[in-house]
C-alpha cells in the first residue's frame, strides 16, 4: 500500500471520530443544562476548553455564550475542530482515495456533509438541535460500519482502525480532564455533584456501561477508575490502547510503535487513578496527551512521512 494511501484513511477515519465525539459532546451539554438549575450549570466554556481551541476561540469571540459557542463548535470555519470542518476535511480525504474505499462508504461521507452543511440552522435551534446531532452520530456509526464489514481488512483497515482508535483515546482523555476541572462544587451545586458525573460518563456514551459493571452508584472514582482503567469498555483510554497494540503489531517496522503503546499501558495500568484529586489528575492527563501523540508521531515517522512507496 501506498503510504499516502495509508496516511489518507488514517485521517479520514479520525476526522470522522472527531465529528461524532464533539456532536456528543454538545447534546450531552444541552441535557445537562437543562437538568442543572440556572446559575450553577458551568455553560458552554468547557466544550471550547475539551477541543483545545480556547485561545483561537477568544481572538475572535469576546465570551461563550450559547449561539457564539455552538456555531463555532458546529460549523466555525475558524474552529478546524468543528463538526463542519472536521467532515469537510474526511470528505476531501477520502475523494482522492475513491478507488480504494467501498462506493457506499463515500456516498455516506458526501451525503454527511452536505447534511451538515444545509441544515445548520437546525442544529443552532433548541427545537432542531437534538435530531441534527443524533443524525450526525448515527452517519458516523454508518460510515464505520460499512467499513467494517465492506472494506478489505488489510493494512488500509489497520490504519482506519488505528486513526479512529488514537482519536477517541484522545477525546476519552480530554473530556475527563476538563469535564472533572470544570465540575460545580459549590453548596448550592453540591446536591447536582451526581448528575455533573453522570453527564461525563454521557459524553462517552458509557453511563449503561458502568452501571453493569461498576454498580447503580454514580461516584467520582468509580468514574475515573471506569473511564480509564476497564479493559472491556470501548472508549476507555486503556481499551483504545491494547487496540493500538493489536492493530499495529502484524506491520513491518512497527517495534518502536508497541514499545511506546506497552510503556503507556504499563504507566496507565498500574497507576491509582482513585487517588488522584485537583490538578494531580490534569497534569496526569497531560502526561498521557503527551504519550499519545509520541505514537501518532512514531506512526507518522514510521509509515506516512516519506517519499510516495510501498509500506
Amino acid at each position: 500500500m501506498l503510504s499516502r494511501v495509508g496516511e489518507t484513511l488514517y485521517w479520514v477515519s479520525r476526522y470522522i471520530e472527531r465529528a461524532e465525539n464533539v456532536a456528543r459532546l454538545i447534546n450531552v451539554n444541552n441535557m445537562l443544562m437543562m437538568d442543572l438549575p440556572k446559575g450553577v450549570s458551568t455553560g458552554w466554556e468547557p466544550l471550547v476548553d475539551i477541543i483545545g481551541a480556547r485561545k483561537s476561540y477568544l481572538e475572535n469571540h469576546s465570551d461563550f455564550s450559547e449561539q457564539k459557542a455552538l456555531r463555532y463548535l458546529l460549523v466555525g470555519s475558524d474552529n478546524n475542530s468543528s463538526i463542519l470542518n472536521s467532515i469537510i476535511s474526511a470528505r476531501e480525504s477520502a475523494r482522492t482515495i475513491r478507488d480504494v474505499i467501498p462506493r457506499d462508504v463515500w456516498e455516506e461521507i458526501n451525503s454527511l456533509y452536505y447534511f451538515v452543511k444545509d441544515n445548520s440552522k437546525e442544529g443552532l435551534s433548541k427545537r432542531g438541535r437534538f435530531s441534527f446531532l443524533k443524525h450526525i452520530i448515527d452517519s458516523a456509526h454508518q460510515i464505520f460500519g460499512a467499513l467494517d464489514a465492506t472494506i478489505n481488512h488489510d493494512q488500509g483497515y489497520v490504519f482506519i482502525r488505528f486513526g479512529s482508535m488514537i482519536e477517541r483515546a484522545d477525546m476519552t482523555s480530554r473530556i475527563l480532564d476538563i469535564r472533572s476541572e470544570s465540575l460545580v462544587i459549590s453548596d448550592e451545586a453540591k446536591p447536582y455533584e451526581n448528575i455533573q458525573w453522570i453527564s461525563l460518563l454521557r459524553s462517552l456514551s458509557a453511563y449503561q456501561m458502568y452501571r453493569q459493571q461498576m454498580g447503580v452508584r454514580v461516584q467520582r472514582s468509580d468514574v475515573i477508575e471506569f473511564v480509564m482503567h476497564s479493559e472491556i469498555f470501548p472508549r476507555s483510554i486503556i481499551f483504545c490502547l491494547y487496540e493500538l497494540k493489536e492493530l499495529i503489531s502484524p506491520l513491518i517496522k512497527s517495534a518502536e510503535l508497541i514499545k511506546l503503546i506497552d510503556d503507556a499501558i504499563k504507566e496507565l495500568k498500574y497507576k491509582n487513578v482513585r487517588a488522584l484529586k485537583n490538578g494531580y489528575l490534569h497534569d496526569y492527563i497531560d502526561t498521557i496527551q503527551i504519550r499519545l501523540a509520541d505514537i501518532h508521531n512514531a506512526l507518522a515517522e514510521s509509515y506516512f512521512l516519506k517519499p510516495p512507496e510501498e509500506v
